[in-house]
């Protein structure tokens, strides 16, 4: 995988700002230790002060800015060179560093002292080949490899499984509505329901079509940080064939960074660009929300990944957007990295109970959507099932009437289609045993969304396949990507594209036969894996969910591939096995039964016997797998065609 490097180093790797993708920070982690060095790995979720803490005794310090944000983040670097006098080490940068010009990125972090800056994609390779230029005539700092951080973590005590009463909600919400300005606005529930009852429904939306209308709701992402331009946005993707449309929530608004938005605003009006990754939905509030609502005239839905989400699904609810993403587990463990369940468990409870009483007191039914996406990297389907199916359980025990299971593609056909059909069955299957029979049950497909390929031939066979096999599995609702992932922020007209592509698979998806009996097999699979980790779950938390989770979690019966949290064991470790299906390479501590790790077992076995060139280790298979999509080094889309 890797040339060896020169006398071994002392490196500090981690990244910087709100953003949670680390999965390439993982692979590079272990390309470079593998080839000797001492690795400081700081993992993700950084501020710029921390690497600088870290920096004494380090050869190389290398930064890691996947949301478009460096500028932001690298403000204080002088004044930290000032205060740290002494630090001698060579800075790199790389990921997605700027949501505008990579070269202007470039030249900045550069006259700041970055020796190295990748603005966009740079294979592990040529990471390791410029590290070995730069050391070759630099003395060693350190040497002597970094303690291991502690672990377990204290996973905190999860709150009561029973639904929050009026008088909870009625507690905590004057602290939520204050915590910035725009939340006043938001305080009449009543007024608000009135208004949102007037509103495009997105629950409504995924009613059953018409005969001879497409089957199934086709929705971009788009998000800017001025609103006339993203009324603008909506209007265009709504004439390009899109049902219903979602603000895509900033990065600084994620992590509750509401001042910073403020200031990305008026930057962004300054230079008449948006420097934001997304629209700050906190900043703009509740009448600018109603007014973009009033002349798009299409269901809305608010797309995030925000740490404490209370405010921000106050005003969106209140500016009349009847969809909200996320969730206790989906956005916490694929996004932060010292976030505990126990806390996000509580803030969740609000939001959903929220939800419940516009339903319960007003008649108004706000779709509540689960990211099953996960860290969309080699996320086995059963475990991405699991946390659904979960969510869901948790927001139907605050009152939430409809929810919309997510799930991301991973690749072979066969193996994708069983997953909606059982995330469908089992979403209904756990609701309806636990008494919410009711519930509406829809199924979101996302096309693939690990690392797109960078030729945009490949990536626009991707996306034209990928939305057949979304109309083939019977997904309820198609989540479109753009020919451009892998190269920079989807503008407008790349968004209508990509909706263009999906269309385009969709009506071409009559003309594929499913191999039925092989989704058939991948369906029992599967089925036993959810009950088995769910009945784990369960036990973990003798018959409490809430506390099952927390526990789970921390026992590894429940574990993310490649989550950035400490609160995640990281033992799990997948694969693809030879027709492109995801595997457990190691199952860790899930709870399996012994035909389940023998059926995985086999499967890897024979990748591993077939695989050329041979692997020296399990994360090299993995590191080929990941690098695989966005190197073009496969022959067609999906892998098992």
């Amino acid at each position: 995988m890797s040339e060896t490097l020169p006398t071994p180093r002392s490196i500090v790797l981690g990244g910087i700002g709100a953003d949670a993708h680390s999965v390439g920070l993982t692979l590079l982690k272990h390309a470079i230790t593998e080839a000797g060095h001492a690795v400081d790995f700081m993992g993700t979720q950084n501020n710029l002060d921390d690497f600088f803490r870290h920096a004494a005794d380090a050869d190389v310090v290398m930064v890691s800015c996947m949301d478009g944000h460096l500028r932001h983040y690298l403000k204080q670097f002088p004044d930290l060179m000032l205060r740290y006098p002494d630090i001698d080490t060579l800075w790199y940068a790389g990921g997605n560093l700027d949501v505008g010009s990579s070269e202007r990125i470039r030249g900045e972090a550069r006259r700041l002292g970055f020796r190295r800056v990748f603005p966009t994609y740079v294979d592990i390779p040529t990471v390791l080949s410029v590290l070995t230029e730069d050391l070759l005539t630099r003395p060693p700092v350190v040497r002597g490899k970094p303690a291991a951080a502690p672990w377990p973590t204290e996973p905190g005590t999860a709150p009561p499984d029973q639904r929050l009463t009026l008088d909870e909600v009625r507690r905590q919400r004057p602290e939520v509505l204050e915590s910035w300005p725009t939340g006043a606005r938001a305080r009449d529930l009543a007024d608000n329901a009135a208004f949102l009852l007037r509103q495009p429904s997105f629950a409504h939306a995924h009613s059953p079509r018409p005969r001879g209308e497409r089957p199934f709701l086709v929705q971009p992402r788009s998000g800017v940080a001025v609103a006339a331009e993203q009324r603008t946005a909506f209007v265009a993707l709504r004439r390009a064939g899109a049902d219903v449309l979602s603000y895509q929530i900033d990065s600084l608004t994620r992590n509750n960074e509401y001042q910073k938005a403020g200031d990305a605003i008026a930057e962004s009006r300054e230079r008449g660009a948006s420097t934001l990754n997304g629209f700050p939905m906190v900043n703009h509030g509740v009448d600018v929300l109603r007014q973009v609502i009033s002349e798009v005239r299409t269901p809305l839905q608010t797309r995030h990944s925000t740490r404490d989400p209370r405010l921000l699904a106050e005003i969106s609810c209140a500016g009349g957007v009847t969809g909200f993403e996320g969730g206790a587990i989906t956005y916490n463990i694929p996004y932060f990295k010292d976030y505990s369940l126990a806390q996000s468990l509580r803030r969740w409870q609000y939001v959903d109970r929220l939800v419940g009483l516009y339903r319960e007191k007003f008649g108004v039914v706000i779709d509540r959507e689960f990211f099953g996406t996960l860290t969309a990297v080699l996320i086995p389907p059963s475990l991405a099932i699991v946390v659904n199916v979960i969510e869901a359980m948790l927001a139907a025990a605050q009152g939430v009437g409809s929810v919309s299971l997510g799930y991301a593609e991973q690749g072979n056909r066969s193996q994708d289609i069983a997953a909606i059909r059982v995330l469908r069955e089992l979403g209904q299957k756990y609701l309806a045993n636990l008494g919410y029979p009711g519930v509406q049950v829809n199924v979101v497909f996302h096309q693939h969304m690990a690392a797109f390929p960078q030729d945009r031939a490949r990536a626009t066979q991707l996306i034209v396949a990928s939305a057949a096999t979304g109309r083939l599995s019977g997904a309820s609702r198609l989540i479109v990507k753009t020919p451009v992932e892998a190269t920079t922020i989807p503008s407008v007209s790349d968004n209508q594209e990509g909706l263009q592509l999906s269309l385009l698979g969709a009506s071409e998806a009559h003309n594929i036969e499913v191999d039925e009996r092989t989704v058939r097999e991948e369906a029992t699979v599967l089925r036993a894996e959810v009950d088995q980790i769910l009945e784990s779950v369960l036990l973990a938390g003798d018959g409490s969910l809430t506390d099952g989770v927390v526990k789970a979690f921390a026992r590894g019966f429940l574990d993310v591939p490649f989550s950035p949290s400490v609160y995640n064991r990281g033992d799990v470790l997948t694969a693809r096995d030879v027709h492109g299906a995801v595997r457990y390479l190691n199952t860790g501590r899930l709870r399996f039964s012994s035909d389940v790790i023998d059926f995985h077992r086999s499967r890897m076995g024979e990748r591993r016997r077939t695989e050329q060139p041979p692997v020296r280790s399990e994360w090299q298979l993995v590191e080929r797998d990941v690098l695989r999509i966005p190197s073009g080094h496969y022959r067609k889309w999906p892998l098992d065609a």
